[in-house]
């Protein structure tokens, strides 16, 4: 099982990402205690990886997955979603249990 995956659109929206930032070399992906399920998910930019960080490279992109919150996202998808309702990065994430009402965040 890969640690995530990466749909095109989300490869895009970093590469875009990227392209703005002065020294980021990537994004890293985690989770946060947030909401009132418990987990949220952190996107920030990566300048100097982190040798806890798990490397995950496709399509172009690097994404560094916090070693911390590697078990909670394993197997997770990471999809762009540009709609008149949402614009943001979207997660399928099989270990959720639940998310809270407004859907800011999760628990496993």
């Amino acid at each position: 099982m890969a640690v995530i995956n990466i749909t095109d659109k989300a490869a895009d929206h970093i590469r875009a990402l990227l392209a703005k930032s002065d020294n980021a070399v990537g994004i890293r992906l985690g989770t946060s205690k947030h909401g009132c399920s418990g987990l949220g998910y952190t996107v920030d930019y990566v300048s100097e990886p982190s040798a806890d960080d798990e490397l995950v490279e496709d399509k172009g992109v690097k994404v560094f997955v916090d070693r911390k919150s590697l078990l909670f996202l394993l197997g997770t998808q990471m999809d762009w979603e540009d709609s008149m309702f949402a614009t943001g990065f979207k997660f399928t994430n099989p270990n959720e249990k639940g998310r809270c009402g407004c859907g800011e965040s999760f628990h496993v």
